[in-house]
């Protein structure tokens, strides 16, 4: 892959990199990205919705009435579903909607979005230094550098203030490189990657 720009905190660009082509230039497969983001998604689910079968509520297991000769209408339990304060029927238990998926497929999966967004330029490296360790300063950067609306900043594990001040910038997502994934990948606009946690991103991922 060809020199890639890094830009300085002004807009300014300062210096190029190499992007690995292992993690930057894979082959894009959509089926599978489709499915790594499903399990994502299913494995955040609760599932802890929960009722009460006819052996589970409250009441008697007494017959109410004898089976014939009354005039009614035959009953074996209190608990039938068909009667009120009666157990559901087919009604959902916790469950874990989780789907497994290999390692392998969903790192092929996040290393072909990753090639998506360098080829459509939505990955931008920036040397990350502000004057001042604020909320302001940071999406100023942000805006300098050409990110606006739902961007993704990784950043190094060490840059706590960052990763504070991030918090209170909307539609921003402030992560480490090991906790890249293939859901907010898509749902970000711009990739912004710290030229120090480049070469991590490149190292997990590849």
């Amino acid at each position: 892959m060809n020199a890639f720009p890094v830009y300085g905190a002004g807009g300014q660009q300062v210096d190029t990199v190499q992007l690995s082509e292992a993690v930057f230039s894979s082959t894009i497969n959509v089926p599978l990205v489709h499915r790594a983001v499903v399990m994502q998604r299913a494995s955040v689910r609760q599932g802890t919705a929960s009722t009460k079968g006819r052996g589970e509520v409250r009441g008697s297991g007494k017959k109410p009435w004898k089976q014939k000769h009354t005039g009614r209408a035959r009953a074996g339990s209190a608990r039938s579903p068909v009667w009120r304060h009666g157990g559901t029927v087919f009604g959902p238990k916790p469950r874990q909607y989780g789907t497994p998926l290999p390692k392998k497929m969903y790192r092929s999966a996040l290393k072909a979005v990753l090639t998506s967004k360098a080829s459509l330029g939505e990955v931008v490296v920036v040397d990350l230094s502000l004057d001042e360790l604020k909320t302001g300063a940071l999406v100023r950067m942000l805006s300098q550098v050409g990110v606006s609306g739902k961007a993704l900043l990784v950043v190094e594990e060490g840059a706590l203030d960052i990763i504070r001040i991030g918090r209170n910038v909307k539609q921003l997502k402030v992560m480490h490189a090991k906790d890249l994934n293939v859901y907010d990948l898509l749902w970000s606009d711009k990739l912004v990657i710290a030229r120090a946690e480049l070469q991590n991103v490149q190292e997990i991922w590849e």
